[in-house]
């Protein structure tokens, strides 16, 4: 299709629609460009020694056998399932005992029931009530950072003595007040705070696969 459309002659009134297409076709190679520019700079803004960090929380987690909590809504809540199952896989099959991770956004019946029961904002804090003790690692990804079930959730981790990890967006929000490690994305897109936000916890698994 590109080949076709970029070997027709320019119209001459330029209201043809394969003049159109052309047209809307150039403007998208050069939004992917720039969205590609932005993505870059967002990435090479995020601090190496925060990352740093966190991986050693983790590492240190692992090694001590305390339990390891994400959670996130939307996208985030999408990354929070892959980190969960990088980390319980890929990190595990190369250290001694494997990781105890866990997605709080993964048990829709849990969280369905808990959101109807009782409210959506205590969909995360209820399953750690359950779960999580003491020295326990808590990490929340978030574009806002302001989500009141995120913001119930830290607010209990650091009342019963979890490490918590908070991941958000340029505007911070209330769960950067809270956090014990913050991890900032230079970044307000909610596209591309969610993807560095996956960049960043990939290297919080990988750095535990490729460092060793």
């Amino acid at each position: 299709m590109e080949a076709s459309l970029n070997a027709l002659p320019p119209s001459p009134d330029g209201d043809s629609p394969a003049h159109a297409a052309l047209q809307l076709r150039e403007r998208t190679v050069h939004w992917i460009r720039d969205y590609v520019a932005a993505q870059n700079r967002a990435l090479d803004a995020v601090p190496a020694e925060a990352i740093a960090s966190a991986v050693d929380l983790i590492r240190q987690a692992g090694i001590d056998g305390r339990r390891i909590f994400i959670c996130g809504n939307g996208g985030s809540a999408a990354n929070a399932s892959h980190f969960s199952t990088d980390l319980g896989k890929t990190a595990s099959a190369v250290v001694p005992h494997p990781f105890k991770v866990m997605s709080l956004t993964d048990n829709v019946a849990w969280m369905t029931a808990i959101g109807n029961d009782f409210s959506f904002d205590d969909v995360f804090v209820r399953q750690l009530a359950n779960q999580a003790e003491a020295g326990d690692i808590l990490i929340l990804s978030s574009v806002s950072g302001s989500s009141p079930n995120l913001l119930a959730a830290i607010r209990w981790a650091r009342e019963h003595r979890l490490m918590t990890v908070a991941l958000v967006g340029k505007r911070r929000g209330t769960i950067a007040e809270h956090a014990d490690h913050l991890i900032v994305i230079d970044e307000s897109h909610y596209g591309r705070v969610e993807d560095v936000e996956m960049n960043i916890l990939h290297m919080l698994c990988y750095g535990i696969v490729e460092i060793r």
